[in-house]
């Protein structure tokens, strides 16, 4: 049910609006829930692709979407010419936003926060990452509001930060049909391909359990962007083929955020080796499928509860996570659910989309 007392008018500001995007797919979901409760939202985005947005949401590009069609060697005159875009959509617009929201990156704050101040228009950042910048600093100056999904997603101390949680469509994300118990035990882990993401210890987790003859299907669901990350890609499936572990994990590549829920529910396990130090959106997705998660992710220390002795080992510890995967391999059926199901519980309480986004428009 739409809010029927609506009030805000807001100014969004994000890096891409595309319903099948892999990375920022949800994103869409985010400005339809804004649309439940604001008179008028207007989102700026430096790529549009596509998008079903109730009627009271407009959509802006800077243009990404256009200058990919052009030679790299374009790359200054396209910066330029969103450069301008930019000023022009926050300029023309003025009259018909009160708030401005922008999502991660903080660029948008230093470029427009100055003219927002003049123009009282009033800012909040969204930030949820365990790096900090110079770039941050000043947007953290220039920003009303900073909202962050934990403690550990905002390490700048100020008292203008909020720690809201996370916003996971819990209608989306959702336990599916029982899964029936086999010999085969599966494992997913979704994030890009990136060294980041540590792949390499799982793959020498999953080497042990197999001299162990425990039977393991790994998917592991991400696409790759830049050069060096298909070089990254390129030396895992090396990695696997050294170990003859090919018939045992397999890449899937980059799923639309929309249809990554039917991949969760298929599984049995969720493992995530990260090392970005932020409450990784996969995992709490994980989580409201009803899927237990093992982590080295220091974020979700303070999510996980009573749980964090058994769902959390080191970084790069990969005997440790082999020993957790074997554990819940082997564990009864019914305090696995159990465990999945207070998981799923923690999502629904503390980090559902909703939720969220009534944090965000009570706040503002």
């Amino acid at each position: 049910m739409q809010n029927s007392n609506k009030k805000n008018n807001i100014l969004i500001l994000t890096q891409r609006v595309d319903i099948n995007d892999d990375v920022l797919g949800f994103m869409h979901s985010w400005v339809e829930e804004f649309a439940k409760h604001c008179e008028q939202i207007i989102v700026v985005c430096l790529q549009r692709g596509k998008h079903n947005l109730p009627k009271n949401v407009r959509v802006l590009s800077l243009g990404k979407e256009e200058f990919l069609r052009y030679p790299r060697h374009f790359r200054f005159l396209r910066r330029l010419v969103a450069l301008f875009r930019f000023y022009r959509y926050i300029s023309e617009e003025r009259g018909s936003y009160d708030k401005v929201f922008v999502h991660m990156n903080q660029e948008y704050v230093l470029l427009g926060g100055i003219f927002w101040k003049l123009w009282r228009k009033k800012i909040g950042l969204w930030y949820a990452h365990g790096s900090t910048s110079l770039s941050l600093k000043i947007a953290e100056k220039l920003s009303d509001i900073i909202f962050t999904s934990t403690k550990s997603g905002f390490r700048l101390k100020s008292d203008k930060v909020r720690v809201v949680g996370q916003g996971i469509d819990i209608n989306t994300f959702k336990p599916g049909a029982e899964k029936k118990r086999n010999d085969i035990f599966k494992i997913i882990s979704i994030g890009r391909i990136s060294p980041v993401k540590d792949y390499e210890t799982l793959i020498k987790a999953v080497e042990i359990l197999a001299e162990e003859s425990v039977k393991l299907d790994v998917n592991i669901v991400g696409g790759v962007g830049m050069s060096k990350q298909k070089k990254y890609l390129e030396d895992l499936r090396k990695m696997i083929a050294e170990k003859r572990l090919g018939e045992t994990i397999n890449f899937i590549g980059a799923v639309p955020n929309k249809n990554i829920a039917r991949y969760l529910q298929s599984a049995d396990l969720f493992v995530n080796m990260s090392h970005t130090g932020s409450l990784d959106k996969a995992i709490l997705e994980a989580m409201a499928c009803g899927l237990p998660v093992l982590t080295c992710n220091e974020a979700l220390i303070e999510v996980l509860g009573e749980y964090k002795e058994i769902l959390m080992y080191n970084k790069g510890d990969y005997k440790n996570l082999a020993k957790k995967i074997k554990l819940f391999a082997d564990m009864e059926k019914e305090k696995r659910e159990k465990i999945a199901k207070d998981l799923r519980d923690i999502v629904v309480r503390s980090h559902s989309l909703e939720g969220l986004i009534k944090k965000f428009v009570k706040m503002f």
